[in-house]
């Protein structure tokens, strides 16, 4: 009897031994675009796939694109695999966007010493539509008013989050039913949410995380490379980089390296700009402020010209990412824009400026090159002799009477194989 029974506890026991609970743990630490999406995406497919007990994102992020935020709520509301987003680690926030995606969590979690807020529609550059701010505004209360009440949180806050910028830690996000949990690290919240029900699209569920196996999903190097050039700073600077490394190759034919690394600056900076709102008034005026700092170099215009590049470059700067919706986090660093207008400026007019001039000389080569050397003589010149030039002996030829040997001359005329030249001291 004791060995049936110690048989039927094995077979009850096997088969929890052979599915050892699994749970998968992304890591967002940046901006929310296209690339960020499409990495949670495959980490919910994947968790989903292996039949993890859930999917863990730590989340640390100041905001980002409306469209991205959207397709990101749109894969964690519909997921088959639970979802719990952790405000992670100790110093991170869950800014504009990131709000949207905490909510959006069938459990949300964050860490001591973190912040959550601060999703009003920023104001967009130049003069603002108030009627367009107000439904930008509008837009964005609905949905996460929709997502609150998705996941029973509060509405109140999470419109007002919204509407007036609201931002809390995280014990007053815990006290205000904005977050489930508070716990320092993945050990610990996998420990709180052990045995918790959650609903799913595919069913309710209760999970089993205490003492789960932890799978780490990292980007890979691609989309590491493609979410650091999606950042508008970068993508910015990849962009100047690239027009002046495409300039410096055209006005140094043969230099290679500037070519080289200028195309692949503009190709990477072209892939950035396909996944960020691009401006295109504001790309027209940086290339035209590179125009005028070209005619500057060429054209006599007193500094006219110059000054309109740096403004045109300036202002085309602040223009270049003009966000589709009120709600994108979408800006340039005004120290990086100060910097490369000046250090653009400083190239243009001055290396590219050399460069030109030092085309546009006459070549000197051969005898011509002896005019205005200073030789000494070898012998009297009476009024022919020997002078001895750039270490070269020539025959010479006095054109202002007799000059005595060893006395110091400047070539003035060539004729033949003959230099024609003055003593120095009577040259003005």
């Amino acid at each position: 009897m004791k060995n049936k029974i110690l048989y039927l506890v094995f077979l009850i026991c096997f088969p929890l031994m052979l599915t050892a609970q699994r749970v998968v743990v992304i890591k967002i630490d940046g901006s929310i675009n296209p690339v960020s999406a499409s990495f949670i995406h495959d980490g919910i497919e994947k968790a989903s796939r292996e039949k993890a007990e859930c999917l863990v994102i730590q989340l640390n992020t100041p905001g980002g694109l409306l469209e991205s935020t959207r397709t990101i709520v749109s894969d964690i509301l519909m997921s088959r695999v639970p979802v719990v987003v952790h405000v992670y680690p100790s110093g991170a926030r869950a800014g504009s966007a990131g709000v949207f995606i905490t909510l959006a969590a069938h459990i949300a979690a964050m860490a001591p010493g973190t912040n959550i807020g601060a999703a009003h529609p920023i104001k967009l550059t130049g003069t603002v539509d108030s009627v367009m701010n107000v439904k930008a505004t509008n837009d964005a209360a609905a949905f996460i008013r929709s997502i609150a009440e998705k996941r029973k949180r509060n509405l109140e806050w999470s419109e007002e989050a919204v509407r007036n910028s609201l931002s809390i830690t995280e014990n007053e996000a815990l006290e205000k039913n904005v977050i489930d949990y508070i716990a320092p690290d993945e050990n610990a919240l996998l420990n709180q949410i052990d045995g918790k029900n959650l609903e799913l699209s595919s069913g309710d569920i209760v999970l089993h995380t205490k003492g789960a196996k932890i799978q780490h999903l990292e980007m890979s190097a691609s989309e590491k490379l493609l979410n650091f050039i999606s950042n508008p700073d970068v993508a910015y600077i990849l962009l100047m980089l690239g027009m002046v490394g495409i300039y410096f190759e055209l006005f140094n034919p043969g230099a290679v390296l500037p070519g080289v690394v200028g195309v692949i600056s503009l190709i990477l900076a072209f892939y950035a700009m396909n996944t960020l709102p691009v401006n295109y008034a504001g790309l027209m005026l940086i290339i035209f402020s590179l125009v005028l700092f070209l005619l500057e170099i060429k054209v006599v215009s007193h500094g006219v010209l110059a000054i309109g590049g740096v403004v045109s470059l300036f202002l085309g700067s602040i223009m270049l990412f003009k966000p589709s919706s009120s709600l994108d986090m979408i800006k340039i660093s005004t120290g990086i824009i100060i910097s490369v207008t000046v250090l653009s400026t400083v190239f243009f007019l001055f290396i590219i400026g050399l460069g030109l001039r030092a085309q546009r000389l006459k070549t000197v080569t051969g005898i011509n090159i002896l005019l205005g050397q200073i030789g000494e003589t070898l012998s009297q010149l009476d009024p022919q002799g020997q002078l001895q030039v750039n270490g070269e002996v020539w025959t010479a030829e006095s054109t202002l009477g007799k000059i005595n040997k060893g006395e110091l001359v400047k070539v003035i005329e060539i004729k033949g194989l003959t230099l024609l030249v003055e003593p120095l001291k009577r040259v003005v």
